[in-house]
């Protein structure tokens, strides 16, 4: 731990920082709010905050800049928490309050409403539609060798997957498997499902294994929207950072993991090197999740670069993520 006034010091050198992105003199220091003391002094304690790891000097003509650990500590120990002003609340209330229509277009959505109210990119992790209950399901037949299965669920989601047909299914068949699904499905999770009660028809019971086989396989993924890429580009100077960041960004599977990672750890913030994806090394995560129905089936976050204003990130974050999870479960 750090005492009363290297802490007051850290604190202050990492809000300018992140207002200005300029290293900080000891001299400004000296002059910030609720620090009593000589420049000279600034500069001593200045020099032990960058021996213990928590400053770094980048020129050595220049002022200290925060390292990862220098931000943790400040996230940790002295980050009050923000509240969003009044306009970003208003025009978070007036989003939920208008959205409407499918599950997919939400989360899409909202990706670009957090992305427009950080400046930063954003990542929305809906939930699996595997964990949502069937509301309907029909098979419709395209081809007397094709039909498609479409299923949608109280979420609000439509998953829907081609199934092959034999010479024998006719239309009679088909109907009558779509019913016999129906029946057997409606109100159950799409992933606890493995099986339907027999029909009695034998063709009937081979649609219905048929279809389940392949609902199994679209309903295992969660559904990952991203948002705000050009705010990317604006935030970091160098243009490898900035195409590494997007490459990564575009990967879903890495995207996913990062967040169900940060989440699953029980933070909220991951800064820097903490979250392990070197892309993102210049970059923090800070992310909550939604909750549905008393579990955490989703996550909305924000990436941007390590010196961005942790406090407003994380009210805007809570604040969007709660909404976003009272709007998926009243469908």
């Amino acid at each position: 731990m750090l005492d009363d006034r290297k802490t007051a010091i850290l604190g202050a050198v990492v809000q300018e920082y992140i207002a200005t992105a300029q290293p900080v003199g000891s001299t400004h220091i000296a002059s910030a709010p609720n620090i009593n003391v000589s420049s000279a002094t600034v500069r001593n304690e200045m020099a032990m905050l960058e021996s213990e790891g928590y400053l770094i000097q980048p020129h050595t003509s220049a002022g200290r800049i925060p390292t990862d650990k220098g931000y943790r500590f400040f996230v940790d120990n002295l980050a009050v928490p923000g509240t969003l002003d009044q306009a970003a609340t208003r025009q978070v209330g007036d989003f939920f309050s208008a959205a409407h229509g499918r599950l997919e277009e939400l989360l899409h959505q909202t990706s670009n409403l957090l992305a427009d109210l950080t400046h930063s990119a954003a990542v929305v992790v809906g939930p699996k539609a595997e964990a949502a209950p069937i509301r309907s399901i029909q098979i419709v037949t395209l081809s007397s060798t094709a039909a498609t299965v479409v299923v949608v669920l109280a979420n609000g989601s439509v998953e829907n997957t081609m199934i092959e047909l034999t010479q024998d299914d006719d239309d009679i068949c088909v109907d009558a498997a779509s019913a016999h699904l129906a029946a057997g499905m409606v109100g159950a999770a799409l992933g606890s499902l493995t099986e339907v009660a027999p029909s009695g028809n034998q063709a009937v019971d081979r649609i219905c294994s048929v279809t389940l086989s392949e609902l199994t396989k679209v309903g295992s993924g969660g559904l990952v929207y991203t948002g705000g890429a050009s705010e990317v580009a604006r935030a970091f100077d160098a243009v490898e950072v900035v195409r590494s960041v997007l490459h990564t960004l575009e990967q879903q599977f890495v995207v996913v993991s990062l967040v169900s990672d940060i989440v699953g750890r029980g933070m909220s913030v991951s800064i820097g090197g903490e979250h392990g994806i070197e892309p993102l090394a210049a970059c923090s995560v800070v992310v909550a999740p939604v909750v549905i129905d008393g579990e955490h089936l989703g996550a909305v976050g924000i990436l941007g670069p390590t010196r961005m204003n942790y406090p407003q990130a994380l009210a805007t974050v809570d604040v969007v993520s709660e909404l976003l999870g009272h709007r998926i479960e009243e469908g």
